[in-house]
């Protein structure tokens, strides 16, 4: 490794080896190829004059690029497809002629680009799957932990761990079905020409109107889509990485709005992420243990969420036909995109994996605010035990202020309970004020939520969704 030279960290670092064989050198030229072979099969199937015997070395020589010779041309032709053409071409003599045949530079590029993000989302929607599984897990075992709710980060009324972790799986499962329906709509571009007229192929077929038509349609499904864009320039439309991007960009919001609330709890001491025996929180402060695998997901995503943008603008700029000031652009946008959310969902599925809660934290506080929030209900019941709801209500006015200052300005715990148990006027219902203070009481349907988005929409979404696995085995056979 030379050390002299600057490594994207998204490869070198952290993505893993499946989404980088994604969008490797090997596997871009290596669909080259097979969209080359593609077109020659469907042209000779279609009656141009192409031999088997030329298919068979385009074939034989698929897999075993040689990138040297590639490169080598590229010096001289500045010009990648070229270069692999003639690169392709030396392998291949007896098919030289016919590689390529009535296709732009696009035909190739596009195309494969567009397989690529289509595995890569097929890889994505796997990671995506596990991290759904452990939350809906999560969420199922705190399903009825009370915990402090919070608007404005502000204690407000009682929530559970399993019910906010909920809110979590949801976006997920948002992000879920965003990526599927695009995995399956995703269009080629098939075989359009130069300016998207097809007016070469319809040179090399005489004028046959049909057989352009069939060659598209043929070479589309050879490479594995239903349908191809019904019109386009030499590109297709570049809203389409947008619509990609966006799908990415949503998963990193979902990730990084987790991570940060995971953030936040690990500040409040309440849930932390995994720590490992030997992890350094600070090089300077031994006793910390930093959330590194949240921030590190909040940070990858802020990347992610801006590429969005850049694809709006990438399409809002492209001229008439095409121009080319999308290609440098898009060399580092899209597989960069896919190579970050491949280690944000990766980290996810860490964190909820082992996510470690600490209930008597999480109860204290709760205790802290609870006397607050209960007091409607102490006062509904000192009225059916025959009091006076003016008197009840001014009593516990009077004593929430007085418990409140106790609590900013002494730093004490919240006695207000004592306080009521202690005043006369709460005399009939002293022996109640443990049970009307009971957290249980004040989440409201949050277990019966969980229970009910589980079995309504995370159980048969992940069901459907059983065979990402093996579809992700197969993404990275491009």
């Amino acid at each position: 490794m030379d050390r002299t030279i600057y490594e994207n960290p998204l490869s070198a670092r952290y993505a893993s080896r499946e989404m980088n064989a994604v969008w490797s050198p090997q596997t871009k030229f290596g669909l080259w190829r097979k969209l080359w072979i593609a077109l020659a099969k469907c042209e000779k199937d279609l009656g141009l004059p192409i031999t088997d015997a030329q298919v068979a070395q385009l074939e034989k020589h698929a897999g075993d690029i040689n990138f040297d010779v590639a490169e080598a041309w590229e010096k001289k032709l500045r010009h990648d497809v070229m270069s692999h053409i003639q690169a392709y071409g030396e392998q291949c003599p007896e098919a030289k002629g016919i590689i390529h045949l009535g296709a732009t530079s696009c035909y190739v590029t596009d195309n494969s680009e567009l397989i690529q993000m289509r595995e890569g989302m097929k890889l994505l929607r796997a990671k995506l799957t596990g991290v759904m599984a452990n939350l809906a897990e999560f969420a199922q075992q705190y399903r009825e932990l009370p915990t402090l709710g919070f608007t404005h980060f502000q204690p407000a009324q009682l929530t559970t761990v399993g019910k906010r972790a909920c809110l979590w799986l949801y976006d997920f499962a948002l992000d879920f079905e965003a990526l599927d329906r695009l995995i399956a709509e995703l269009p080629f571009r098939g075989v359009k020409g130069t300016t998207g007229t097809q007016a070469s192929f319809l040179e090399l077929f005489e004028g046959d109107h049909d057989k352009v038509r069939e060659l598209d349609r043929r070479v589309t499904r050879m490479m594995g889509f239903d349908k191809a864009v019904p019109v386009s320039g030499q590109t297709y439309s570049r809203k389409f990485d947008f619509s990609v991007l966006a799908v990415l960009s949503g998963v990193a919001q979902s990730a990084a709005k987790m991570a940060s609330d995971i953030r936040l709890l690990a500040h409040l001491k309440e849930i932390e992420e995994p720590f490992e025996k030997g992890q350094v929180g600070s090089s300077a402060m031994a006793y910390k243990r930093n959330p590194m695998r949240s921030e590190r997901i909040c940070a990858l995503s802020r990347f992610v969420m801006s590429l969005e943008a850049n694809a709006a603008q990438t399409h809002a700029a492209q001229w008439f036909e095409r121009t080319l000031d999308d290609s440098a652009n898009r060399r580092l946008s899209l597989p960069q995109a896919f190579l970050a959310v491949d280690i944000i969902l990766s980290t996810a599925a860490n964190v909820t994996k082992g996510l470690q809660v600490w209930p008597k934290v999480i109860a204290r506080h709760v205790q802290a605010e609870l006397p607050f929030m209960a007091t409607e209900a102490v006062i509904m019941a000192g009225v059916k035990a025959g009091g006076d709801r003016q008197e009840l209500h001014e009593a516990i006015r009077t004593h929430s202020m007085a418990a409140g200052r106790r609590v900013k300005e002494e730093g004490a715990d919240n006695d207000l309970l004592d306080r009521l148990a202690g005043d006369p006027v709460f005399a009939k219902v002293r022996a109640q004020l443990s049970t009307l203070t009971d957290a249980s009481r004040f989440t409201g349907r949050a277990p019966q939520q969980v229970d009910e988005f589980l079995g309504e929409v995370v159980t048969p979404l992940l069901s459907r969704s059983a065979g990402a696995a093996s579809s992700a085995a197969e993404a990275v056979q491009v």
